[in-house]
This record gives C-alpha cells, structure tokens and sequence, in this order.
C-alpha cells in the first residue's frame, strides 16, 4: 500500500524529517532524504508490527489532501512511501476464487508492470482498499 509521507526538508546544518500521518509513532528523521526515507520505512514496518501485536487494526492509506491542510504539517513536502502490509494481517489462507480469464490477464500484467510481489498481494492490496471505503 502506498502511505502518504510529509517531509520536513534539511540542509548540511539540520535533519531531514519524515512522518507518516496515517501510521501513529511513524516519526523519523536522517541527515540526506535518502537517510531519512529508509529510516521511515523501517519505523513504519516497527509500528505496524507493534500495532497488530496489539491486536490493533492495521491502518488504510489516507489521501494526501486529507493531511495537506493540517496546520501540524504546514510548509511540508509530500511523497508516497510503499509498505507491505499483508505481514501485519494475521496467518494466510488459502482460498479458491473464479475470475474471468481476461481479469485475470489485467491483473498479472499490472503485477509484472509495477513490480508487485505476486497476484495475491495485488488481490489483497485491492480488497483491503475497497473494503477501507
């Protein structure tokens, strides 16, 4: 799934910032973006994790407007940041689904095409979209 990020934006005198909105206690900083976007996902993977040891629900990406006006992130930059959440879900099941073989078509060309993981975690990534509406 693809969160939104804000960026606090550094120089050679003060970090680079960058929060989650949507993932609590996804807060982090680095001296170069590059430090700083590493250390968000990792920070976002540690706060999921905790979150479903928790037996918490396991956050939807909101749309990057929904933040943009919150004066807690004014003159900040935005990005995307992908995060695998199917881990934080609960044990995988095996289940037997009938599509239309030209679904099924679309589906496996856009897994190849944006290089996601495999058909199931597109199925999944699609469901849990819908369902989070």
């Amino acid at each position: 799934m693809k969160f939104p990020i804000c960026i606090e934006y550094g120089d050679d005198k003060t970090a680079f910032g960058i929060q989650v909105p949507d993932i609590p206690g996804a807060i982090t900083a680095g001296d170069t973006f590059e430090e700083a976007y590493d250390a968000a996902i990792e920070v976002s993977h540690i706060m999921l994790e905790e979150m479903a040891a928790a037996g918490k629900a396991i956050p939807h990406p909101s749309p990057v407007a929904e933040h943009r006006d919150n004066p807690k992130f004014a003159g900040m930059g935005w990005g995307m940041l992908e995060i695998d959440v199917t881990p934080y879900l609960g044990k995988t099941e095996k289940v037997n689904v009938t599509l239309p073989g030209f679904v099924i078509n679309q589906i496996d060309r856009y897994v190849r095409d944006h290089s996601i993981k495999s058909r199931s975690t597109f199925l999944a990534d699609a469901a849990l979209e819908k369902l989070g509406r």
